[in-house]
């Protein structure tokens, strides 16, 4: 839509107050955000230290070539959909019921304190969670084995078993967010207008009844937005879990291995930024195709609930 620069200056002068305020948060997204993307052409450049970005020759399609013929592109690809799909459900399924278990809770203060125990999780650093991962499962001095031993039973080296660990990542990954995601639900229930369950407690329908027929359809439109906005994130992995959690453990690459960890580890490695570059396009490119796709399956079903 075509902008009238009088009228922008009209707007400016008579907002101006909170252009300037604004001016601070644009100024940061526009350096951090938009500035770097220059640096998307790396994807496809044989990249020379001594040649700058710029100057580096020209490489085409050749590093996104490399990244899928060594068979790392579809197994990164894999864990990181997989993993944030599993993490996804299960963490949003959890803050669903835990704002729903929370909101019914009698007391506001009880109620309250509640709310900020399941909280807690979120403040803590995924460097003491993965501290914590090694104290329950090391093979040596871990908890799990130290009980097991207690007990007369053999020791279990869990470092050495790739397909327990999307379990673990999922466990840990749903105890840290399951508070702060329950956050938004809360919000949404305690909006939910308190004469539709008045009306339910005089026809004799009973808590989970209210629950399934009041609750739930009153925050449906939250929960789809909440998926819609996290599937735009579907391929992009949380670093620090899969790092702090798991480490520079190569049984377990396989297994756990995301596009995230898969770049860092090849930015130290063997320093290729044109294939880390053309990793990280491929990445963004997948996740706008991702919600596209799935925006638009939200407005065939109903329009109402789409994002645009």
């Amino acid at each position: 839509m075509y902008v009238n620069k009088s009228d922008f200056l009209h707007e400016f002068s008579k907002n101006r107050a909170l252009f300037f305020m604004a001016a601070p948060a644009v100024l940061l997204v526009l350096v951090l955000q938009y500035l770097p993307m220059a640096g998307l052409i790396l994807a496809f450049k044989n990249y020379r230290f001594n040649l700058g970005i710029f100057g580096s020759p020209w490489y085409g399609f050749n590093n996104f070539r490399y990244l899928f013929q060594s068979g790392t592109g579809l197994l990164i690809t894999r864990n990181t959909f997989l993993y944030n799909l599993f993490n996804l459900l299960t963490s949003q399924a959890l803050a669903i019921i835990v704002a729903v278990f929370i909101s019914e809770l009698p007391g506001k203060i009880y109620k309250r304190f509640c709310q900020s125990v399941i909280f807690l999780p979120y403040f803590i650093s995924w460097v003491i969670v993965g501290t914590f991962v090694f104290n329950i499962f090391s093979f040596e001095t871990g908890a799990m084995n130290s009980i097991l031993k207690s007990l007369g039973a053999e020791p279990v080296n869990v470092y050495s078993k790739p397909n327990v660990w999307p379990i673990i990542i999922g466990i840990f990954n749903a105890w840290k967010w399951v508070g702060y995601n329950s956050i938004i639900f809360i919000a949404s229930i305690t909006a939910v207008d308190p004469a539709c369950f008045e009306a339910a407690d005089i026809d004799g329908a009973n808590i989970f009844q209210k629950i399934w027929y009041i609750t739930f359809p009153s925050i449906k439109p939250t929960i789809i937005i909440v998926l819609l906005l996290h599937m735009g994130r579907i391929l992009r992995g949380d670093f620090q879990m899969f790092y702090q959690i798991v480490g520079n453990n190569g049984q377990l690459y396989n297994a756990t291995d995301v596009i995230d960890t898969y770049v860092f580890r090849s930015l130290v490695s063997n320093a290729n930024l044109g294939m880390t570059a053309a990793a990280t396009l491929y990445q963004s490119v997948l996740c706008f195709i991702t919600i596209m796709v799935v925006n638009q399956i939200v407005k065939k079903i109903d329009a109402d609930y789409s994002l645009f």
